[in-house]
């Protein structure tokens, strides 16, 4: 049972490598952006020097720490957002989706299964920007606490996840990018934290920051990794996360079996 179980995901994995790897020239040259992305702000870093040390003395005071973390697992929400929908998307334009919603594999298998590649590559990238920033730029996180930081790290995934798989069911429906997805990508970039800390904002767009699960993500992965946080101190952080995939997650389930059965109904489940 457990090797049927897997061998669907596997295949999807597969598929999705087979696919990627044909482009030798883009799936190479994203491995030295990572190492330009990181040399450019390890370079903004002695630019901004003890200027932003006020506000980032919380996260031990270094900004090429704070912002590598930010940018190496901002990148979460990015493939969360659009990976499903993409997904959805691209085998709307092969022809593949129809035949896969008539099969026994269930919605659900066919969602994650698509995505896993996408996530898979995304941890890839992220353990390059650590690796990076500790042989080179001098980050240090050898006191952190993995334990803490991948609890952390699950929680954000699935709370993306959520969102990523409520827009691709407006892709379903409207076949375009979606509303939902242009907004919250741009507010997280925007109020999350990524590259400042959220204290630099009015106290207005602090408050709204807070909504947005990437702020309190990102908040627990840097306590965790460069403070050594334990899970008890990073309640603050996990409830949040947690609150968000308990609303957000079936929510987002009802929302993309709904846009199935619309689309199976108006006969436009190929239609792009």
């Amino acid at each position: 049972m457990g090797m049927i179980t897997l061998r669907k995901p596997l295949a999807f994995i597969y598929k999705d490598f087979i696919s990627a790897s044909s482009y030798r020239f883009s799936f190479i040259s994203q491995w030295f952006g990572i190492f330009f992305a990181a040399l450019t702000f390890f370079f903004l870093s002695k630019l901004f020097g003890s200027a932003v040390l006020p506000y980032i003395e919380t996260y031990g005071g270094d900004y090429f720490s704070f912002v590598i973390i930010g940018i190496a697992f901002a990148s979460y929400l990015q493939v969360s957002l659009n990976g499903f929908s993409r997904c959805i998307r691209e085998a709307q334009v092969l022809g593949t989706l129809e035949t896969l919603l008539v099969t026994q594999t269930g919605i659900p298998t066919i969602i994650i299964s698509s995505s896993l590649y996408s996530f898979i590559l995304t941890s890839a990238r992220v353990l390059v920007y650590l690796l990076l920033g500790v042989l080179l730029f001098g980050l240090k996180i050898g006191d952190g606490n993995y334990l803490g930081a991948l609890v952390i790290l699950l929680l954000t995934i699935v709370s993306f996840s959520g969102l990523g798989i409520t827009s691709a069911g407006f892709i379903m429906v409207l076949k375009r990018g979606d509303p939902l997805t242009w907004l919250f990508s741009n507010a997280s970039w925007l109020l999350g934290g990524v590259f400042y800390p959220v204290a630099v904002l009015p106290d207005w767009l602090q408050r709204v920051s807070y909504l947005l699960p990437i702020t309190h993500s990102l908040e627990g992965m840097r306590m965790a990794l460069l403070k050594g946080y334990t899970l008890r101190e990073l309640l603050p952080n996990i409830i949040p996360l947690l609150a968000f995939i308990i609303v957000v997650l079936p929510m987002s389930l009802i929302v993309f079996n709904y846009a199935v059965r619309r689309a199976k109904i108006d006969g436009s489940l190929i239609h792009y």
